[in-house]
């Protein structure tokens, strides 16, 4: 009889060590692969309007810097925002960006790799990052997004992927893509 109650305590105690540990996912550790430069607020506006934001939707801005794409999706569209950052001074600076706005109800920073994280709830996707980068996200976003999906990029296309819309804003490029109903199979 004690011994049952041992075996059910240690079963019990792996069980919730197990869950714990897929809970907490790891710090990455890799370097960033963009020097952060900060979106002007105009191009903001523009790239938010472009993917026609809503209260309605999820936003993730994939590579969020200090938080500046989330906050206004939040602050200025009503829509659930989410920053994927790896850097972790921009994730400081993205929380404390989202706390001083007032929108943490609606905004949240989250220190991943973009690469690696879970985006399957996002109606929205935002990025600013080089054209290589964009062109290796590419199969994560047909793979993980459900078509319909809004993706808008400033200043770098994903290569041989053209955009549905492009426009200028203060001589940058905005470029617009919706994920197919019939995606293309993606390659890990």
């Amino acid at each position: 009889m004690r011994l049952a109650r041992i075996s059910c305590s240690l079963i019990v105690l792996l069980l919730l060590v197990a869950a714990t540990a897929c809970a907490q996912k790891p710090t990455p550790t890799r370097s960033p692969d963009v020097v952060f430069v900060p979106t002007p607020p105009e191009v903001i506006e523009a790239m938010l309007k472009l993917a026609e934001v809503t209260k309605n939707d999820v936003v993730y801005d994939l590579g969020c810097g200090d938080g500046r794409i989330v906050t206004a999706a939040a602050k200025d569209f009503g829509a659930r925002a989410i920053g994927i950052d790896i850097d972790p001074q921009r994730v400081s600076e993205a929380r404390e960006r989202i706390a001083q706005a007032g929108v943490g109800n609606r905004a949240t920073i989250r220190h991943e790799d973009l690469f690696e994280a879970d985006i399957k709830e996002a109606t929205v996707v935002t990025l600013y990052l080089l054209t290589s980068l964009n062109e290796k996200l590419k199969p994560k976003l047909l793979r993980d997004l459900k078509p319909g999906t809004r993706i808008v990029s400033q200043t770098f296309d994903m290569g041989d992927w053209k955009p549905e819309k492009e426009i200028e804003v203060d001589g940058r490029n905005v470029y617009f893509w919706r994920i197919p109903a019939n995606k293309p199979v993606a390659k890990k």
